[in-house]
């Protein structure tokens, strides 16, 4: 192929034929020419002195792609190298740029027609411009602003350039470049500014260009959040831009340059010019868009750029309130003017976009929270002060020294909108979680298939809003409430939509009202919807409704335990509604009657006024009845919540029994199966036999999660015949692969025994673990399952293990912690090796064996460590290659499960009296590993734990807990004067190699610094976190995982918040263990 030629770069390159390379890459013709040419391009790219071609090409080509590739390669080297090359070469190259750019938008034509160009090589200059501004280019300004006065195009490209910069700097810099440099470049814009600022301001009041102007204003957005604020408030900025407000062609990016000032926070000093922004800005907008327009049907008519402007619009008044609000309460006229505000704003809360929807929500949320919070001890001082036990008077100096009054006086002001507000989230209210039963595009009512976290997420801030909104005023809250439902019951008002929406809203607001006030409330709606169940006809109707009546009695756990009659007759609709076949009732029904039991348990096992006998009891006689509808999924959840139930009652004696009724149905089953199973042994082998063996092994599971320890008398019943069924099941499938090959292992018949095998072990398993903590029932069940289990483990083809079995290992030692330590070297021979030949092979073979066996190994090295001292160094030494290999795994839980089970082994060999043995053969394999995958960008979720196994191996050094020398002592030519000099040395090396794009001095500080700061984590990190981007590896991606932690922290504090205001989170959610005595 001629393009062979191309790779000799000790000539200037032959341009036309580049050209046709690149036509070939892109073009139309075989897949081989693409091949061939896409792998010269690449090997081009990869060559260090392919940059020094650039010019040349740019010069020559007219080909638009061939001038991108090119560009490519520069950038590259701008990015990696820059600072690598010689000086000549640097400005060479940077003047270069300067000049075609100046060159190409001097005139209009040729700046239009190559704009995509002009636009690559602006980006191209301000990477450079990091590099070399300010120190080594002082005039850049000054130059760029004298250029722009020369033309009216190249003054639109510098506007252009300016805007990347500020974007650069101000916007996308964090992970980007050291916290320093940042610093530098912020510091060199604020004080070159003013130049920029007369230039804009020069364009502004003379130019009559539309497009230069457009860009101007676009350039003055970039800048106006960080600028020094003289240059807005104490220059002609702010009328300039009011002035061009009006104008449809500048309207939206006028709008987003004045969002960005009504965004500025600091004191009060320009309070002044705020006001008087605002009012001008108002009567601007009467003229623009009426104060009387239906701003929904406006948007939903308009065209983008006035669906942009009423977008525009939300910003500037949520941004404005946000910070503002507060100076525009003083005068009668400036709150005439910020009611109007307000009133715009809850009509533009009504346009059918979600993210127009999103701006206003944020704002209505934060500005009720700011309401409610001064109030918190107004609300109700009597209620206040008893729950503090003082008598009343002491309680409010407040409302005595006009503190009191000005805040009650400030919630006066906001009634109305705040009225206005309630009902609008009424109306929009999102679905919650809990509602599985949805309208499809059909407009059919259908069973919900995938969760919309966005949705969920708007739920979230929207129900926070609605409770603020209920705190400070209950009785709007209720009126408008009732209100709704009371037309729905009525026809005029009847959707599924207004229905779904109103009692969402009403679910959500649970707990927030005083409880006699719930209890009022509640009774009313849920008669009302009870009677509008009655009166509705239609399938869908009538799902819509149970729909929402199963969800609002679910949110209320307090009513219900206070009011038995309710309870009965909600319990016994959700049990009518079991047999109702509609998609997504009989599921809701189940999920419903486990949440209320849960709750509730307690009312079920005692006999309640009125009554024969417990609820429970009169439950358990039709239980046959009531799941003659369910599918097995759903019967599973029936009996966990009588699990639930039965766990409530105190006494033995009826809890067996109750248990022993419960179980009556699957046990008889169970009892035939092992009878025929006993005459023919070939019985267990029938496909639906299985099937139903399945079937009531998972019942016994669903209710031995909810029974836990009170689930023994049942386990015990079953548990020898189950561990039969066990290793007959496991034989049958050893044989079937063996016979049939690995394809065996897929069919129909293997998944089934298969099937019952993993449930077998969920079941013990989950027994095991929500039993209370007992050594004897250890005892019982540990041993009779060390063969049928450990051993059937061992003796299986590999693709017939089993993970669960695991799991249930790791569970156990878990549980009985050091009683297993002489149970651990059975264990390990019977999984460690096999399971290790499993999953070494590769990254991508018995995804669940990796996780759980790694769980195992966590839970023995916590619980059992002084067995793994007792193995031998070969077993040892493979433990430790297993827990490398896991967390230099991509899979990002398998990494975090290896990197866990590290610090733990660290922290064990550290007090144990092998630690320098241990540590003189893994100290710098370890350091070296954590070291590769820090810096590999493919592990940046264990960027946390990586930083605290560094620390602790650097710590070990400087406490001096190694007494042994780390460094091989019969080839070290010299001996060190201590460990820390050594691995210091050993480190720096390390780095440099790995590294050669960084100087020795700069991995030698960084290396020193970590030394430095071993003992003070969050420096520790930070100083980690310059490296990394320092090392060009982590510039450009996302690096957020780097600052984890920090961001969990936050949501910690943001929970205790919530939990201090009554019904912020859920009644439903809450653990109350008092409910129900």
């Amino acid at each position: 192929m001629a393009a062979e030629k191309l790779r000799d770069l000790s000539q200037p390159i032959d341009v036309p034929l580049l050209d046709a390379t690149v036509a070939a890459f892109y073009g139309t013709g075989s897949k081989e020419e693409r091949n061939a040419a896409d792998q010269i391009l690449r090997d081009l790219q990869n060559n260090p002195d392919m940059w020094l071609q650039v010019m040349h090409i740019l010069q020559k080509t007219q080909n638009l792609n061939t001038k991108f590739f090119a560009l490519q390669v520069l950038e590259g080297v701008i990015k990696y190298r820059w600072n690598a090359l010689p000086v000549e070469q640097r400005d060479g190259m940077k003047n270069f740029i300067s000049d075609v750019i100046v060159q190409l938008s001097s005139n209009d034509a040729s700046f239009r027609a190559q704009r995509l160009y002009v636009n690559k090589l602006n980006i191209i200059l301000v990477q450079i411009l990091k590099h070399e501004w300010p120190a080594r280019w002082r005039s850049f300004i000054p130059d760029l602003v004298s250029a722009a006065k020369t033309s009216e195009t190249i003054c639109e490209n510098c506007m252009a350039i300016l805007k990347l910069l500020s974007e650069e700097v101000f916007d996308f810099s964090r992970g980007e470049m050291t916290q320093q440099k940042i610093k530098d470049l912020k510091q060199s814009l604020n004080s070159e500014f003013q130049l920029i600022h007369e230039l804009c301001l020069y364009v502004l009041s003379a130019s009559q260009r539309t497009e230069l102007i457009r860009a101007t204003l676009s350039t003055l957005h970039a800048f106006l959040s960080w600028i020094p604020l003289g240059y807005i408030f104490e220059s002609p900025l702010l009328e300039t831009l009011l002035k061009f407000f009006p104008v449809p062609a500048y309207r939206n990016l006028t709008l987003q340059c004045l969002t960005e000032v009504a965004a500025l926070q600091f004191g009060n000093y320009y309070d002044v010019q705020y006001i008087k922004m605002y009012n001008i800005f108002m009567v601007q907008l009467q003229g623009i868009l009426p104060p009387t327009t239906n701003i929904p049907e406006a948007y939903a008519q308009g065209s983008s750029e006035e669906q942009a402007f009423i977008q525009n619009l939300a910003l500037f008044f949520t941004s404005f309130f946000k910070v503002h609000i507060r100076i525009l309460e003083s005068t009668q006229e400036n709150i005439a003017a910020l009611l109007m505000g307000l009133e715009y704003l809850i009509n533009i809360s009504y346009v059918d976009d979600t993210e127009v929807f999103k701006v206003c929500l944020d704002y209505w949320n934060s500005l009720v929270s700011e309401l409610f919070e001064p109030h918190r001890n107004l609300d109700n001082p009597a209620a206040a002060a008893t729950m503090m036990g003082l008598q009343v008077p002491a309680m409010l100096p407040g409302m005595v020294d006009g503190h009191g009054s000005q805040l009650l006086q400030r919630r006066q002001l906001y009634a109305g909108p705040m009225s206005k507000l309630r009902m609008l989230m009424i109306c929009r209210m999102a679905k919650p979680e809990e509602v599985l039963i949805v309208e499809d595009e059909n407009g059919n009512i259908v069973r919900e298939t995938l969760k919309d976290n966005d949705v969920l997420v708007q739920y979230k801030i929207m129900r926070e809003t609605l409770i603020y909104l209920s705190h400070l005023d209950h009785d709007d809250t209720e009126k408008q409430m009732l209100r709704k439902l009371s037309k729905q019951l009525s026809g005029e008002d009847w959707t599924w939509n207004n229905l779904n929406t109103l009692c969402w809203a009403i679910g959500s607001i649970s707990g927030s009202m005083m409880e006699e006030q719930e209890n009022r409330f509640l009774v009313m709606v849920i008669r009302d919807l009870l009677n509008l169940c009655e009166i509705t006809k239609g399938k869908d109707n009538k799902a819509v409704i149970a729909s929402n009546i199963m969800y609002v009695v679910g949110q209320y756990p307090r009513f219900l335990r206070a009011h038995w009659k309710f309870l009965k007759t909600v319990v016994n609709k959700l049990f009518e509604f079991m047999h109702e076949t509609h998609p997504g009732v009989q599921d809701m029904a189940c999920d419903t009657f486990l949440k209320i039991v849960q709750k509730c348990k307690r009312k079920f096992v005692i006999t309640q006024v009125g009554e024969n006998e417990p609820f429970v009891s009169e439950l358990l006689t039709g239980l046959p009845i009531t799941i003659a509808d369910l599918e097995p999924h759903q019967i599973h959840s029936f009996y966990e919540s009588v699990g639930h139930m039965i766990q409530a009652e105190s006494d033995a004696q009826k809890r067996d029994e109750y248990l022993q009724r419960l179980m009556e149905l699957p046990n008889q089953k169970w009892m035939e199966i092992i009878g025929q199973a006993h005459q023919n042994v070939d019985f267990l082998k029938d496909q639906d036999v299985i099937r139903t063996v399945l079937n009531i092994l998972q019942t016994n599971t669903s209710v031995a999660s909810s029974l836990g320890t009170y689930f023994l008398p049942q386990i015990s019943l079953i548990f020898l015949d189950m561990l039969n069924v066990y290793r007959m099941y496991s034989e049958l499938i050893s044989k079937s692969i063996t016979e049939g090959g690995p394809f065996a292992s897929r069919t129909s018949y293997v998944k089934l025994l298969r099937s019952v095998k993993r449930e077998t072990l969920k079941l013990i398993e989950t027994f095991l673990d929500k039993a209370e903590d007992q050594p004897q029932t250890g005892k019982q069940f540990v041993p009779p399952m060390m063969d049928p289990v450990l051993g059937d483990y061992a003796r299986n083809v590999p693709d017939a293990r089993e993970s669960e079995v695991l799991s249930l290992f790791a569970t156990i030692v878990n549980k009985y912690k050091s009683a297993m330590i002489e149970d651990v070297p059975r264990i390990f021979e019977a999984v460690f090796q096999c399971t290790l030949e499993m999953i070494t092979k590769n990254f991508e073979d018995y995804p669940e064996h990796r996780l759980k066996f790694f769980s195992l190994l966590r839970a023995i090295a916590t619980h059992c460590f002084p067995a793994l001292i007792c193995l031998s160094s070969q077993q040892l030494k493979l433990v430790m290659d297993s827990i490398i290999w896991a967390f230099r795994h991509t899979e990002r839980n398998i990494a975090e499960t290896g990197l866990n089970l590290l610090v733990e082994m660290l922290k064990k060999f550290q007090g144990s009296e092998f630690c320098n043995q241990f540590y003189r053969t893994y100290f710098l394999t370890i350091e070296q590993e954590i070291f590769a995958v820090l810096t590999d960008t493919f592990h940046k979720p264990g960027f946390k734990l990586h930083v605290l196994v560094l620390q602790h191996l650097f710590c070990l050094l400087e406490t001096g807990a190694l007494t042994e020398p780390l460094w091989d002592v019969a080839t070290s030519p010299y001996p060190y004067s201590s460990n820390a000099v050594f691995a210091r040395e050993f480190t720096i090396k390390l780095l440099s190699t790995s590294f050669p794009n960084m100087t020795a001095a700069e991995v030698t500080q960084f290396v020193n610094g970590l030394f430095e700061s071993t003992n003070d984590l969050s420096t520790f990190k930070n100083h980690i976190r310059d490296f990394l981007i320092q090392s060009k590896e982590f510039s450009a991606q996302d690096n957020k995982d780097l600052y984890a932690e920090e961001a969990a922290a936050q949501r910690e504090r943001e929970r205790q918040r919530m939990l201090s205001i009554p019904g912020l989170i859920a009644p439903s959610e809450l653990q109350d263990e008092m409910v129900d005595s």
